[in-house]
């Protein structure tokens, strides 16, 4: 008999949390397919700049608590 959700979801939470984060992307590739590399490589380079620039100074990052603040302003939370 197959497992019903509530026990995939129970086996699932006894896993290690990188365990999980694999599960989840095996499942979400196995359902909308594959990553196409070319978008792959181009957000493999943003997400390089983006951390070059923070490394560097050219930017700053912005506080978890002062965006989540900003977010809520503007949904009106």
């Amino acid at each position: 008999m197959p497992m019903t959700l509530d026990q995939l979801v129970e086996e699932a939470s006894q896993l290690p949390a990188d365990m999980v984060s694999e599960l989840v992307d095996r499942i979400m590739l196995a359902k909308h397919g594959g990553i196409d590399p070319k978008t792959d490589t181009a957000w493999r380079s943003e997400i390089q700049r983006r951390v070059d620039e923070i490394k560097s100074g050219k930017v700053q990052g912005i506080p978890g608590d002062e965006v989540s603040a900003r977010i809520r302003k503007i949904v009106g939370r």
